[in-house]
């Protein structure tokens, strides 16, 4: 009886667990649309190096929550409630200006976008940083509770890797100013420059070092792992948030840009839940419709006259490269790892889901950019120039030529080109096929190299196994023979 009041309990308090660290991730999200959430990390001289400290690692010690209560995951839920506590209490005590923070405006636009973007009141900032907080003591409570004070040199391993995974990329501004950087500075990152091709290395090296990384562990093991970069994606993902309501990400500074429209935004939340929830027909869309659109990216990153991704080492470029080469291998992983095989009727479902998400996306941008096209000053002054959010991509052509508007809808404030929009689902869907053409090449191509290495395999061990049997008769003859040495003398 004692031992199922027990059970009954511990089951309560695992739920309590999940329950405290899923409302610390809600005021997580809530807090990435503050400007203060990550507009601290580049300006560290003024917020000071031990309150930011905390706030990096209370973000890696979300992951560790996350992982520990959802996966099981035992070396995160053993270290976490030793480790997090500490920078909670700091965050509390040396908030300082935190929450007043706000950026410069300069420009009317910069005005504009202000009043746009600061729609979350002081009150309610301080609310969620101290709610957050609070839930953080209790789930290391809660951890302590159910399992004791055991903690094991490998949990480390957890720590150092929550710490990187959450490192704030707009850190390395600290060390630069990019106003200082001329626009023609080998620095700048820019379309089939040295800073491309390293770009498209990394995202190879990413996939084929975790593809390596993964393939020798159990399914298990795998799926736990994947579960930790759907994490790591989508923390990094919504950091750049703060990021557009503050200093801006790339050439975007309002709120609107957030909406998850753009296919790799939206992909970010289709690969995440794929491998977290192991649903087929996710997977199917994340490998279909997210990898393609993740590996043209890196291919061509547009016209760099609609771009300014900064230097190498700016937040803009970092994310970039970092939240991309994330994607695409939660896209693919799972099929090189063979959790999944497809057919041609697999294609059906990800050609809708892409249709559906380029109307939309057509539909919301042109609203926004009418809408923008109304905002004003206090002094009725409007925009210099009405907003195209990062999923205009049907409104602006990317591509490094022009395609006439055929078929326009609109005004010149809200429109869509219908004939480009039509031809960009063209060429997806080419794509989409081209895509699967190497998925069916790719797995006679992997079945053959895997058993010629595991022939080889057999061959050197049947080998080894005739040079041992050999050695071993040579053992023995020579035994016999001193044996019969023996007996004659």
């Amino acid at each position: 009886m004692k031992a199922m009041e027990n059970q009954r309990l511990k089951k309560a308090l695992n739920l309590s667990l999940k329950l405290c660290v899923a409302a610390a991730a809600v005021c997580a999200f809530l807090l990435t649309f503050t400007v203060s959430d990550y507009y601290i990390f580049n300006r560290i001289s003024e917020y000071g190096f031990f309150f930011c400290m905390s706030q990096w690692f209370k973000k890696a010690g979300l992951i560790l929550l996350l992982l520990g209560a959802f996966f099981g995951c035992a070396g995160c839920r053993q270290i976490v409630k030793y480790f997090l506590p500490l920078f909670v209490i700091l965050s509390c005590a040396l908030f300082g200006g935190f929450f007043g923070a706000a950026p410069q405006a300069v420009t009317t636009d910069d005005i504009i976008y202000q009043s746009v973007n600061l729609f979350f009141p002081k009150w309610l900032n301080m609310t969620l940083f101290f709610l957050q907080n609070a839930l953080y003591i209790a789930c290391c409570t809660l951890l302590f509770v159910l399992d004791g004070f055991k903690i094991g040199v490998k949990s480390l391993i957890s720590l150092g890797f929550a710490i990187i995974a959450a490192l704030p990329l707009n850190i390395f501004e600290n060390f630069f100013d990019i106003d200082n950087v001329p626009q023609d500075s080998f620095l700048r990152f820019k379309n089939f420059t040295i800073w491309h091709l390293l770009a498209i290395i990394l995202l190879v090296a990413v996939t084929v070092s975790l593809y390596n990384f993964l393939k020798n562990k159990t399914k298990e093991r795998q799926d736990k792992y994947l579960a930790a970069i759907a994490i790591t994606l989508l923390l990094q993902y919504h950091c750049k948030d703060s990021m557009v309501l503050g200093d801006g990400y790339n050439v975007y500074h309002t709120i609107f840009a957030c909406l998850p429209l753009f296919i790799c935004n939206i992909g970010v939340y289709v690969a995440s839940i794929s491998v977290i929830a192991k649903k087929k027909v996710l997977y199917a869309i994340s490998f279909f419709v997210h990898a393609v659109g993740a590996l043209t990216v890196f291919v061509y990153f547009g016209k760099d006259e609609m771009s300014d991704y900064g230097i190498f080492c700016s937040y803009s470029i970092l994310y970039f490269c970092l939240t991309h080469c994330l994607l695409f291998a939660l896209c693919v992983l799972p099929t090189a790892l063979k959790h999944y095989k497809f057919a041609i009727k697999d294609c059906i479902i990800p050609l809708i889901y892409y249709f559906i998400v380029i109307v939309i996306a057509s539909i919301a941008s042109t609203l926004v950019s009418y809408a923008s096209s109304l905002w004003t000053t206090a002094d009725g002054v409007h925009l210099t120039k009405p907003l195209t959010p990062n999923y205009a991509f049907t409104q602006v052509n990317p591509l490094p030529f022009d395609v006439p508007n055929l078929i326009p809808l609109g005004g010149a404030f809200a429109y869509i080109n219908l004939f480009y929009v039509i031809l960009v689902y063209i060429a997806y869907v080419c794509l989409f096929f081209a895509f699967y053409g190497l998925y069916r090449a790719y797995l006679p191509a992997f079945a053959a190299i895997k058993g010629a290495i595991d022939r080889r395999k057999s061959a050197r061990a049947e080998a080894l196994s005739t040079v041992q049997e050999g050695e071993l008769q040579a053992e023995a003859a020579a035994a016999e023979d001193d044996e019969s040495d023996e007996k004659e003398d």
